[in-house]
């Protein structure tokens, strides 16, 4: 788990020139490297960095080395944690709006899945992923369907959704990691 420093250096980076204003938060950042783990591809650092910073090219003295340990802790941690068949915990805002952490983490997880798409809809497991994507897809934020609005909209709704992530997570991971 990352600590409250980890978290706060790697926020400097995060937001820092001159990306600082595409970037994802600390929850992006989360969910973008949980897509990394419970999905089919293995990301590496500088496509995690490129998705999370929203930028083209890495910084000209390569990637910070607290952005890799970041990534490094916590990618790690999530697999222990999967493999032992613990269910992964989303991050928790320590004050603010835990919806509008909840979008954020949905919406780098789903940036992530988007960035690979074509692989984790291989057609042998396409419904099955395209069900479990469902909880993520609709509070992401980044779409405009009407019937994610509607879900979005109502808080009741949005809370089931949010409680349904963590099964999701697992799944997705068994679908794509266990030995078959």
């Amino acid at each position: 788990m990352l600590s409250n420093s980890d978290i706060e250096a790697l926020e400097d980076i995060l937001f820092a020139e001159p990306w600082g204003d595409e970037a994802l938060d600390f929850f992006g950042f989360h969910g973008a490297v949980c897509a990394s783990v419970v999905g089919p591809a293995t990301l590496s650092v500088e496509t995690l960095f490129r998705l999370i910073t929203g930028s083209d090219e890495t910084p000209g003295g390569g990637i910070p080395e607290t952005f890799q340990r970041c990534v490094s802790q916590l990618a790690g941690d999530m697999v222990k944690a999967l493999d032992m068949g613990q269910a992964l915990e989303l991050p928790e805002p320590e004050d603010g709006d835990p919806m509008n952490a909840l979008e954020n983490w949905c919406a780098g997880f789903v940036d992530t899945f988007m960035e690979h798409e074509s692989e984790w809809l291989d057609a042998s497991s396409e419904e099955d992923t395209a069900d479990l994507l469902v909880p993520m897809l609709t509070l992401s934020g980044l779409f405009d369907d009407e019937d994610f609005q509607n879900v979005r909209n109502s808080e009741k709704l949005s809370r089931q959704m949010a409680d349904a992530i963590p099964d999701s997570l697992t799944d997705l991971y068994l679908l794509f990691h266990a030995p078959d």
